[in-house]
């Protein structure tokens, strides 16, 4: 599995559904592409949402990310990340 960071803007329509049933049903669209969200946060700046989440490669990452999209009006920016120290070693290669 790979963790994949996804910064999430509300659309106006979407700031007015917020709750805890769609936050739940973004948790059931990432399970379906065979994801997992390890943590979600609410924001304040330029992003309204942060969801840290592991899928199994970049295609189910960005398929995740279009559906939690159009099913729910939430954009998102999903960005892949690595532990620091593995970033390490992969650098220390070189």
């Amino acid at each position: 599995m790979y963790t994949f960071i996804m910064f999430g803007k509300y659309s106006p329509d979407a700031l007015k559904e917020v709750s805890e049933q769609r936050t739940r049903k973004v948790v059931e669209i990432a399970e379906r592409f065979e994801g997992r969200l390890t943590a979600m946060y609410a924001l304040l700046g330029a992003y309204d949402l942060i969801m840290i989440g592991d899928f199994p490669d970049m295609s189910k990452a960005l398929q995740a990310s279009i559906a939690i999209t159009s099913e729910t009006g939430i954009s998102f920016s999903t960005l892949p990340a690595m532990p620091v120290a593995e970033f390490d070693q992969l650098v220390a290669k070189k």
